[in-house]
């Protein structure tokens, strides 16, 4: 397995000093290398929370996760910064590019903490065939006001894929984009998943985007389960 969650839970304090509000229950869950799933849910429901678990971006209450066979409680704050950008892609729902540089520079930025030996012409061959897999060799040279909000995005998920992590944790990527967009979008991870054999997590709320992953789990009262949207 790639990923285990075992018997986590992630309770947070009310902030008016109430009772603590409880996200995640015990949830057990595993992602073998290379799957490819959606996880679906209403606004609310913990699927953000359950990533930035899953990424090493925030800590359980109770519970273990371990990524690649190690634990991430275990890891101190340069240990999990390492371990995100060498074996971890995110894609969010705001691109988080910077607006000075090229998209090729963008797709780059990542490499740059590696060691010297990867930051080089390799990265930078890598970093044009990827951008020539999604469509985007010519605008390798423009910044990301010139591109529309699609292109953007598919900049974030080559930045993603960069330093071919083992899994990649897509957090609402399509919720900026018009549905045409969207779907060209999670056609394009599914893809790459498969070409890149990258495990794929997708946080979603459409049922029609899940969809087009070979597997969906739905989170609900803070434990997941098989959707019984999608089931049949």
């Amino acid at each position: 397995m790639l990923l285990e969650l075992t018997n986590v839970s992630k309770t947070y304090a009310a902030p008016d000093g109430g009772a603590p509000v409880a996200v995640l229950n015990r949830v057990d869950w595993r992602l073998g290398e290379g799957e490819a799933v959606a996880i679906i849910g209403p606004s609310g429901s913990g699927k953000s929370t359950l990533l930035n678990l899953a990424g090493g971006l925030d800590h359980p209450s109770a519970g273990q996760v371990r990524l690649d066979g190690r634990e991430l409680g275990g890891l101190n704050e340069l240990e999990l910064a390492a371990l995100r950008n060498r074996s971890i892609g995110f894609v969010f729902q705001l691109h988080h590019l910077l607006p000075q540089c090229t998209v090729l520079e963008n797709v780059l930025i990542p490499t740059l903490t590696e060691p010297a030996e990867l930051n080089t012409a390799a990265a930078h061959e890598r970093a044009q065939r990827l951008l020539e897999r999604v469509g985007l060799k010519e605008r390798q040279s423009h910044r990301p006001g010139q591109l529309s909000g699609g292109e953007r995005q598919r900049v974030a998920v080559v930045r993603a894929l960069i330093n071919r992590p083992k899994l990649l944790l897509a957090d609402e990527p399509t919720g900026s984009l018009d549905h045409a967009a969207a779907v060209k979008l999670v056609d394009l991870l599914v893809e790459l998943n498969q070409q890149e054999r990258v495990a794929l997590v997708l946080v979603t709320h459409s049922l029609e985007l899940a969809r087009r992953l070979p597997k969906a789990l739905e989170l609900c009262d803070g434990n997941l389960r098989p959707p019984a949207a999608l089931v049949g």
